[in-house]
């Protein structure tokens, strides 16, 4: 009987009394055959979904075990998710998945797929996921049941019985006594027998959370907790371990006194074989199916190497416990809000996009030079993309849906598969009956499907039915599969709290494995027993697997932890420079006078800032072929200050294009079209506007290589008009001079350009970055300074600058992190650090000041990450006194950084900060009250002197 709580015990208690009650076959069917008649798959994969899903059920009983005496950090798992598996048959290896954390069936499937060890067939998909393409409005379970696939991850430390700590070694599933079922996957693992430690003899149980003296016991309001009575769940031993799943079979393990007994010789049979006794009484064994155990075990062990932070993870080292591998297509995702749905639209449109105009790869370049590659994946691939009712919800999830009808209304299309696992939760909060059918069925341009992830034959069909519409129409679709949340959200999380028996009690009914067992034994390919088998074996192949990764090393170092975080290749990138420089004057030569219609822009004289921005851009677009420019109005406006202006015209409405108008799908664009193998230039028309996307910067592009060991990178450069004075057009959505959620950013590279001759060269680093290093790059561009022309006087063309020659490039490279030092009278007495709109003004207060006779630096950051601390200290030593101008607030400021490295590095000048006002930025007049202005800045300097 269940508790009033899901706990491990109960779950299998109640798997292992439901397979002993299923009524052996009639008859023993081949595998080849479909379990029912019609049916879209064969036994033989129904077996191999079996198998998948108890191994992510053995997985999730493992990471309590794990968490119960503190070698687990993970226990957010997939108990009633396991519907999934069958999506993922239905599916190619080759189709890019961005998994939610209830994957791990999914994610089983997958490796076995990869392995080519998951069986064919004729069915809805076959092992290549090609189906018969049928079209369904998708015929499916009731509205309304939600999912906590979403839900933010997390859970309460659970504190080890101090009687267990130190850890229960694993029992031996070679020891004699125990009837053990052969499987290759032994071998794998290796069978070397684990004897119990004789100080530990008799503990080989798991730790029990539920046994007095755990955290989970301790909880008064936990059901079977001190003071409640728990003893009327039949057949429940209140000694046993709280994850007997992964336990030898029952009644196998030999009492102690017997262990050294001679081994009991069993006859091994083989995993994935058929087994039935005769008329005769013989047992009759048939062929073994291809379930992909090896597959299974090595998808296994790389969840559990999440689980405890080994850093021989394969995807994110021990970072994160994430589901990723870059040879199972699968790209991590860390998010519990479904931020990763922008990036899957933006995959969809870059994938159809290379699909129909090329790769991203320039001619004859080799992948080792840095250059942008073309797409990884096959031509006809699709994108899934998996997430829980809850966050349909999400401003994320709703960007997601909106982008990709709109541009499917518009004739571009996104192939793309949603996935919303709907049980019915997010956390604790209850999804309204039929509200996610609702909200999923009314999303323009989006088809719908439904199945109930409960029945795998179901499930698989109409799994196949949306993978093969979206793979023929290249159109986005909607898979809205109904499932159950078993053992809670986490650990930690005490269901009682918010529902009741007899809610958990049904979803109990619909678990997934239960359901595919039915299918198995009622169609005539194993009995109850035959499964049970299975499940013990897997489960001892789950348990050793987990005993070895405990010991696996941890990441032990800063250097560790930060090292796939944001490379940086200063000589490539400044090869990767000058290498453009030669092609631009050299082999592209004639398509780039073309380009700019026979006056390249190093002819046209003295350029703006704008004019600068312009040119690189265009020089960009010729050099990287995978290079598109794209937001809100930059293609026929030309951007609403003119800085995109003409590029359209030159190089194509499939290069430059307008976005709808929302940042978060303008990022998610950029993210997609970078990991799929592009250059994406993505443009914010305003800085304030970027907080309604920070998230896309914070939680998706700055942790792919993170989390992902490098294995994949989303180079992006990402353009945003910004910062304040501008005049006669203002207010704090056009004048923001908030860039401290930017600096914030581990790994993030933020460029300030305020010179016209720097502005190109820093363009070009950022692509080159970019493209070599997949960096993510900030190129924030001062408003009020993109036309300006004059210096110190009306017409004296002191802000303008020269476009450098193609063969200037390499000469001229600004590398990141490098400061810009202009030396103003004497240089002697004061050094002034400023960037954007300040260098201006701190060049106008200098020229002031040397008229008094004071000598000023003033240093141009021209890098707000990573700043340029070499450079300020240098410069900040040269004179023994600081004046830092921050255009920024002074609270969350640029000038705090400053300063910060100047302690740090051990200056003791004198130092001072001259800084915007903590305030918005108001209109008109008023503006000039809270931004820094030039006679704060003059005097800021005789202060500082004057001590």
């Amino acid at each position: 009987m269940l508790s009033d709580v899901t706990t491990p015990q109960d779950l299998d208690d109640r798997f292992r009394e439901s397979l002993g009650a299923l009524v052996a076959p009639a008859r023993r069917r081949d595998l080849d055959e479909p379990p029912t008649e019609g049916a879209p798959l064969t036994g033989a994969q129904a077996l191999a979904l079996f198998d998948a899903q108890v191994t992510s059920r053995l997985l999730d009983l493992a990471g309590r075990w794990l968490r119960s005496f503190g070698e687990g950090f993970y226990t957010i798992g997939s108990a009633g998710h396991e519907g999934n598996a069958a999506v993922a048959a239905a599916l190619r290896p080759t189709d890019p998945a961005l998994l939610h954390y209830r994957s791990g069936a999914f994610y089983c499937v997958r490796a076995a797929q990869a392995a080519g060890a998951f069986p064919a067939g004729d069915g809805a998909a076959d092992s290549s996921g090609t189906g018969p393409g049928g079209q369904s409005d998708g015929v499916g379970p009731p509205d309304g049941v939600g999912s906590a696939a979403d839900d933010e991850a997390g859970s309460a430390a659970v504190r080890p019985d101090p009687e267990t700590a130190g850890r229960d070694r694993l029992p031996d599933p070679d020891r004699p006594g125990t009837a053990r079922v052969g499987s290759a996957a032994d071998d794998e693992a290796g069978s070397a027998a684990v004897r119990p430690d004789p100080e530990t003899a008799g503990r080989d149980r798991l730790p029990d959370p539920d046994r007095p003296g755990t955290a989970e016991a301790d909880d008064p309001d936990r059901p079977g907790a001190a003071g409640t009575d728990d003893s009327d769940r039949a057949g429940t031993d209140p000694g046993r371990s709280a994850a007997e799943a992964v336990e030898p079979p029952h009644g196998t393990a030999a009492p102690d006194h017997d262990r050294d007994a001679e081994p009991v010789e069993v006859a091994a049979v083989p995993l994935g074989a058929g087994v039935a006794v005769d008329a005769t009484g013989e047992a009759v064994v048939g062929a073994p199916a291809a379930v992909g155990e090896d597959a299974y075990s090595e998808a296994a062990r790389d969840v559990l190497r999440g689980m405890v932070a080994s850093a021989r993870e394969p995807i994110a080292g021990g970072r994160h416990k994430v589901f990723g591998r870059a040879d199972l297509a699968v790209i991590p995702t860390t998010s519990t809000i479904a931020s990763h749905l922008p990036r899957a639209v933006g995959m969809g449109l870059a994938m159809e996009r290379q699909r129909r105009v090329g790769g991203g790869r320039r001619a004859g370049s080799a992948a080792s030079s840095g250059e942008t590659a073309g797409s990884p994946w096959p031509p006809d691939a699709i994108v899934v993309c998996s997430f829980g009712d809850a966050s349909v919800n999400h401003a994320s999830a709703t960007a997601a849906f909106n982008t990709a009808g709109w541009y499917d209304h518009t004739g571009l299309r996104i192939p793309v598969l949603f996935v919303c696992e709907d049980n019915g939760l997010g956390i604790s909060v209850r999804s309204p009956q039929g509200w996610v059918a609702a909200t999923l069925r009314a999303k323009p341009g989006i088809r719908y499907f439904a199945a109930d992830g409960a029945d795998p034959v179901e499930a698989y069909r109409v799994a196949g039915e949306a993978a093969a519409w979206v793979r023929r129409h290249r159109r986005p679709a909607v898979l809205h599969l109904t499932t159950v949340r078993l053992m809670g959200h986490a650990g930690a999380d005490a269901e009682a709290a918010y529902r009741s028996a007899a809610e958990i009690a049904a979803d109990a009914e619909r678990d997934p494995l239960l359901a595919t067992a039915r299918l198995l034994v009622e169609g005539g390919f194993a009995t109850g027993e035959e499964l049970l088998a299975r499940y013990d074996e897997r489960g001892w192949q789950v348990r050793r697997l987990a005993e070895e990764v405990l010991d696996e090393p941890k990441l032990a170092s800063p250097a560790e932890v930060v090292a796939a975080l944001a490379p940086r290749r200063p000589v490539r990138i400044s090869r990767a420079v000058a290498e453009a420089g030669a092609r631009a004057a050299g082999p592209n030569a004639s398509a780039r006078a073309e380009a700019f219609g026979g006056k390249p822009p190093e002819l046209a004289g003295p350029l703006t800032l704008a004019q600068n921005i312009n040119a690189a851009l265009a020089d960009g677009m010729l050099d990287h072929p995978g290079m598109a420019v794209f937001g809100e109005d930059v293609a026929a406006k030309g951007g609403v200050y003119g800085v995109t202006k003409g590029l359209r015209d030159r190089f194509g409405a499939a290069r430059v294009f307008d976005t709808l108008l929302d940042e978060t799908s303008i990022l998610g664009l950029g993210l997609g079209a970078g990991i799929a193998g592009m250059l994406p230039v993505p443009e914010i028309q305003y800085l304030a506007y970027l907080h309604n996307a920070e998230d896309q910067l914070r939680g998706e592009a700055a942790t792919m290589q993170f989390f992902s060991g490098g294995a994949f990178r989303n180079p992006m450069v990402v353009r945003v008009a910004g910062l304040a004075y501008q005049e006669g057009f203002g207010g704090h959505f056009h004048n923001d001079n908030s860039v401290a959620v930017l600096r914030d950013v581990p790994g993030l590279v933020i460029a300030v350009p305020a010179r016209p001759d720097d502005a190109a060269p820093m363009l070009r680093t950022c692509l080159a970055a970019a493209a070599v290093d997949g960096s993510v790059c900030v190129f924030l561009e001062p408003i009020a300074l993109y036309h300006t022309r004059d210096l110190y006087a009306d017409g004296d063309g002191e802000w303008l600058g020269e476009y450098a020659e193609p063969g200037g490039w390499a000469a001229g490279h600004v590398p990141v992190g490098r400061a810009r030092v202009y030396g103003v009278g004497s240089a002697e007495d004061v050094t002034i650090i400023t960037f954007g709109n300040g260098v201006r003004m701190s060049l106008r207060a200098a020229a002031t000041l040397a008229d008094e006779g004071i000598g000023s630096r003033v240093v141009d950051l021209r890098w707000l990450a990573p700043l340029p601390v070499a450079d300020i200290i240098r410069e900040a030593s040269a004179t023994g006194r600081v004046l830092v101008v921050d255009e920024t607030r002074r609270s969350g400021g640029v000038g705090e950084g400053v300063i910060a490295a100047l302690v740090d590095a051990g200056y003791v000048g004198a130092a001072r900060r001259v800084a915007g006002v903590d305030s918005f930025v108001p209109l008109g007049p008023a503006a000039r009250q809270v931004l820094v202005s030039e006679e704060a800045i003059t005097q800021g300097a005789r202060t500082l002197l004057a001590r």
